[in-house]
């Protein structure tokens, strides 16, 4: 009995309630698959609803499809997903490879870039504000204002 297909919406995040809509579970079926598969990726927002990517949702459906079509277990589809995920024989590339030389010497000339501009700022000439010469002085070395308490107004009942 297999499942029918889904149409997933063009967007990349869903609300709770809406992968329980698109993959016709039941929001208690989907809370034990979060617990089952902690790399599911729930995202809970403060005070709202949980929200999911659409790899999630893509991933809700596969285990939909390997618990109701396949007939296996939790543990099954669990370590099925595990394999499906592993690289097939050795598939290490390396790096430079896949980036290119160009990417290592732009990679070199950025850092270098950045210890210059760090020599610039380290410079112990003066900056000039509108004018007026400043200096940054150590945490230490700054001057002391004393606080004025402002009165505080009484609330009236």
């Amino acid at each position: 009995m297999p499942l029918p297909t889904v149409e997933i919406p063009n967007r990349s995040l869903f609300r709770q309630p809406e992968v329980c809509d698109i993959a016709q579970v039941q929001p208690y079926v989907l809370r034990s698959w979060e617990a089952e598969f902690p790399d599911l990726g729930v995202a809970k927002t403060a005070g709202g609803p949980r929200v999911y990517r659409r790899a999630d949702l893509e991933r809700v459906l596969r285990i939909k499809h390997l618990l109701f079509v396949e007939g296996l277990t939790l543990a099954g589809a669990r370590r099925k997903l595990e394999a499906e995920q592993q690289p097939v024989g050795d598939a290490s590339v390396d790096l430079d490879a896949l980036l290119g030389s160009d990417v290592r010497e732009r990679l070199l000339a950025v850092k270098q870039g950045l210890r210059d501009l760090q020599k610039m700022l380290a410079a112990t000439s003066p900056i000039r504000v509108s004018g007026e010469a400043f200096q940054l002085q150590p945490a230490g070395e700054m001057p002391v204002r004393s606080k004025v308490k402002k009165p505080v107004a009484k609330k009236r009942n």
